[in-house]
């Protein structure tokens, strides 16, 4: 009897949309980019089964994961890859910074329909700026191809970071205390999917400038990447007491600012303390997107924010200003507590 299978070609793993040829060329592309960020902890990097960090210090380690939403979609659709890295690390090691962190080492999940190693290089080569600027190792990773799982040209990113706790808020917050805001650099990774509906909605071109975009394409406007307050953060606890810190990703002030706050205490926020961006603004007015939603949304200028005493004020703007980061006193804390988080002046 003749054996059916005896006449067909043999399977290779191409066949089924994976290609171990191009991922292997993917890694060696990635792994001097990740050499370029190790800190004199780290023992082994990209390549191994693991990577190694050489850690004796006693105190508590702070660990965090996130991603860049859909602000991804419009790097993808423009073929701008070179800074969404930058995004990635920088969503991660601003949370790790808002609990008293020192981000010490950062990992990176790249999923995609299909391994391209000159697109992979590029989106590693922002993660390890983002680390760069975070000094923080990029320790590792892992690079996935999916072609049952991802449309073509469409991929995912996750990060994780490790750090230290090298700060602790003296959690004496009273009343009278300033929240003193650190300007974003634009919308940073969070309302991208309200922001593409806009977009959308107001048939406005990615490629294209307008009066709002200061002379960029909308889409390298709504691509800039997101601040890392780390080097500064870092200056501030050398110089002045912090007593809450909060990163403003999703929810906006909102939200985000009365999750640093102990129990009986409210922030008052004057949104007239500090300017609003012309591409905000425009934003707000063609979606329309009301001032409390907005709010809620988007960081709305506002990346980064500290509750320091009064008497502190000078010393923590003189740091600021000299890492170049503009800052505004934003608001007070009170006694009380507010329906809605924080009450807007």
């Amino acid at each position: 009897m003749t054996n059916p299978n005896r006449s067909r070609r043999r399977l290779e793993y191409k066949d089924a949309g994976v290609d171990i040829d191009q991922g292997n060329e993917a890694v060696r592309r990635i792994r001097p980019w990740a050499l370029k960020t190790h800190r004199p902890e780290v023992v082994a990097g990209v390549g191994g089964f693991a990577g190694s960090f050489e850690w004796e210090q006693p105190g508590v380690l702070l660990a965090g994961a996130d991603g860049v939403g859909s602000k991804l979609l419009i790097a993808q659709e423009l073929d701008r890859l070179g800074t969404i890295g930058i995004d990635l690390v920088a969503m991660n090691v601003n949370d790790i910074l808002a609990q008293g962190g020192e981000p010490l080492f950062f990992l990176d999940y790249i999923a995609t329909h299909k391994i391209v190693p000159a697109e992979i290089e590029q989106l590693v080569q922002g993660i390890a700026e983002g680390c760069l600027q975070a000094h923080c190792a990029l320790l590792g990773g892992e690079t996935a191809e999916l072609p049952d799982l991802y449309q073509p040209r469409h991929f995912d990113l996750a990060g994780f970071c490790v750090g230290r706790q090298a700060y602790v808020c003296e959690n004496t917050v009273e009343e009278g205390d300033l929240i003193l805001g650190l300007a974003s650099s634009g919308f940073h990774s969070n309302g991208y999917a309200l922001l593409r509906t806009i977009v959308r909605d107001s048939m406005l071109e990615w490629n294209r400038s307008y009066p709002h975009t200061g002379g960029e394409l909308l889409g390298d406007a709504l691509l800039t990447p997101t601040r890392i307050y780390v080097r500064a953060i870092q200056k501030l606890w050398g110089v002045t007491a912090i007593k809450a810190m909060a990163h403003i990703t999703g929810g906006g002030l909102t939200e985000n600012v009365p999750r640093t706050l102990p129990e009986g205490f409210t922030a008052v926020i004057d949104r007239s303390a500090w300017p609003k961006s012309g591409l905000m603004q425009w934003m707000q007015e063609l979606g329309p997107v009301s001032d409390e939603e907005w709010r809620r949304t988007f960081n709305d200028g506002i990346g980064f924010t500290v509750v320091i005493a009064p008497g502190h004020l000078p010393s923590a703007q003189s740091v600021l200003s000299e890492e170049g980061i503009d800052s505004y006193v934003i608001g007070r804390i009170v006694r009380g507590e507010a329906e809605r988080g924080v009450i807007w002046a």
